[in-house]
């Protein structure tokens, strides 16, 4: 009796271990995320430098919004943390333009408006060192690694 449970146990912690062997991502899933970080990295570089030129001459300018509805899926799948912050920032394109149109006497600025343009940008920023992070290649090790395999066995079925 005490050997044929020794064995079961044993059988158990081989299947458990092989299931949670490291996990490495799907090459063609991970060339999609590339192209779709890449893409969205760009596009934020270019507001970016729109909004420094808007900064330094204050006239207002039109930021870029094409990447994100080409590369939405994508990124929700791969890197949903990420996606969240990104449809929030373009989200609030338009809010920060309309900042950015909004002038008083001698080309001044409101402080409302200035804080909105910056908290874009600052969030432009942020969002773009989250989309870099979300290409660090690092495998899925133990019980995670375990409940994707299992998921995937799931459904495949």
């Amino acid at each position: 009796m005490v050997p044929l449970l020794v064995g079961a146990l044993a059988i158990v912690a081989a299947a458990a271990a092989w299931l949670a062997r490291p996990l490495r991502p799907d090459p063609a899933r991970r060339e999609e995320l590339t192209r779709a970080v890449s893409a969205l990295d760009r596009e934020l570089a270019a507001n970016l430098e729109l909004t420094t030129m808007f900064d330094q001459t204050k006239q207002a300018v039109v930021l870029e919004n094409g990447q994100l509805p080409m590369h939405r899926g994508v990124l929700e799948r791969e890197a949903p943390g990420v996606a969240r912050s990104i449809r929030d920032l373009y989200a609030r394109i338009p809010d920060a333009e309309s900042a950015m149109e909004r002038r008083g006497p001698a080309n001044s600025i409101r402080d409302d408006d200035r804080r909105v343009i910056e908290e874009w940008e600052g969030d432009a920023r942020a969002a773009q060192h989250a989309l870099r992070a979300a290409l660090s290649p690092q495998a899925v090790r133990g019980w995670r690694a375990a409940i994707a395999r299992l998921h995937v066995r799931q459904t495949v079925r």
